[in-house]
């Protein structure tokens, strides 16, 4: 009796097994791909499934032709900032990613020493001033008054001297002639005549003598004016002395040469500087350029002034416009391609310096392409592909996509479906090849 009851003992492990291959294949024909139809093995039910959906028409656009390739955006401008003068940075106005405008501080020199020479140069000013003024004293000019030698003290009382003794001379030359002529006629004797003679030679010497101590002081006089000039040009010297220490002073502050962004700033406040020092980089970001390289084929196509549309990886969703700004004339050897510069509308700097982007440079011509929305295309994940459904007659047709260009809520389609057509646009999950819709 109990040999006849060992066979039934623990019936459970295998009912269990049998149940769980049933539930394993089940769930195994559940599973499917989109454009597949769905199942248990019922292939009746599955055909009498109707999916709810909506549709559009395929459209068809005019879209312009383009050379597309790809760069990198530089500044626009990029300037490493030095110092006129060596020094020690006193203070630093600006850090790294500050927008600074165009003649602000970036940072200040120790200017004492710069500050000293000034005060000596205008000191300096002043005592070749003062050196004119003595000058100009001494002939009896004003200051900054006009020279005459003519109205100098010296000079007046030489010319009144020989003014006198010419009319001395005058004087006693009428009357040597006058005894003369008596000693002619016998009306007077010789020794009185020789008298009146050596007076006109006395005369004459002193008025030649006169006439040169008048020269010699007009001499004098242009001297003395000459030191003037000397004194005053003393007085430019100085003044020029000064606006080189002016100029020391103001290089001493160091000033944003053009508006943009600082990316580097190596120095503190402390550190000792020379003209050769970097105090930092300023990049000039708007417009900001993108140097492309366009394929030697491409190049008779490229010309200044072209429209330029790029895209980063950034913003994906925009769109940034500008054009050609320049077109190398030469080709690379080794890619076969020409450098292209763009200049890129940057206003609120968005691009950066650095950034990759593609490029599409426009061309003449074009063509039509054919667009759909995005919500009638389906990205199959289990054969990495894009798909759309064709409706016709009330039933979806599975069509193999390849994508082109995106503009707005809409997708280019290069190849896979034909104008006029009409495509899903909901339940795209739920359709496949020969499945029934409704609209």
């Amino acid at each position: 009796m109990l040999n006849l009851l060992k066979p039934l003992r623990n019936p459970a492990p295998k009912f269990l097994f049998g149940l769980m291959a049933v539930t394993l294949c089940a769930s195994c024909s559940g599973a499917r791909s989109a454009g597949e139809p769905r199942g248990n093995g019922n292939a009746n039910s599955a055909a009498d499934t109707t999916v709810a959906i909506t549709v559009t028409k395929v459209e068809t656009r005019q879209v312009p032709a383009y050379i597309q390739a790809t760069g990198s955006l530089v500044a626009d401008e990029t300037s490493d900032i030095a110092p006129k003068t060596a020094g020690k940075i006193k203070n630093v106005m600006a850090n790294v990613g500050e927008f600074v405008v165009q003649g602000s501080i970036i940072a200040t020199i120790d200017d004492k020493d710069a500050r000293l020479q000034l005060t000596s140069a205008q000191a300096g000013v002043k005592q070749a001033v003062a050196a004119v003024r003595q000058a100009e004293a001494r002939l009896g000019l004003s200051p900054n008054g006009t020279f005459n030698s003519s109205t100098i003290p010296e000079v007046r009382a030489a010319n009144a001297n020989y003014q006198q003794l010419q009319a001395e001379l005058r004087q006693a030359e009428a009357n040597e002639k006058r005894y003369r002529e008596l000693v002619e006629t016998g009306d007077v004797a010789l020794i009185t005549y020789e008298t009146y003679r050596t007076t006109r030679d006395t005369a004459r010497a002193r008025v030649n003598s006169a006439k040169e101590q008048l020269d010699a002081a007009i001499n004098t006089a242009k001297q003395s004016n000459q030191a003037i000039a000397s004194a005053q040009a003393a007085v430019e010297s100085a003044q020029t002395e000064v606006g080189t220490a002016q100029q020391a002073l103001a290089d001493t502050v160091i000033r944003a040469p053009f508006s943009g962004f600082i990316s580097n700033r190596p120095v503190a406040v402390g550190e000792y500087v020379s003209s050769a020092s970097i105090v930092a980089t300023l990049l000039r970001s708007n417009p900001i350029k993108i140097q492309i390289q366009v394929a030697e084929a491409d190049v008779p196509y490229v010309s200044i002034g072209r429209g330029v549309t790029l895209q980063v990886d950034a913003y994906k969703d925009r769109r940034f416009s500008g054009t050609v700004t320049s077109v190398n004339p030469s080709i690379d050897a080794a890619s076969r391609a020409a450098i292209v510069e763009a200049s890129i509308e940057n206003s609120d700097n968005a691009l950066r310096s650095g950034m990759f982007a593609t490029a599409r440079i426009n061309k003449e011509g074009g063509g039509t392409g054919i667009f759909v929305p995005k919500t009638a295309i389906y990205n199959d994940q289990a054969t990495q592909s894009y798909r759309a459904f064709v409706i016709v007659d009330g039933v979806a047709k599975l069509r193999v996509l390849q994508l082109g260009a995106e503009e707005g809520s809409h997708q280019q389609i290069l190849s896979g479906l034909e104008p006029e057509e009409t495509v899903a646009t909901s339940n795209l999950d739920q359709l496949y090849e020969g499945a029934k819709v409704a609209v």
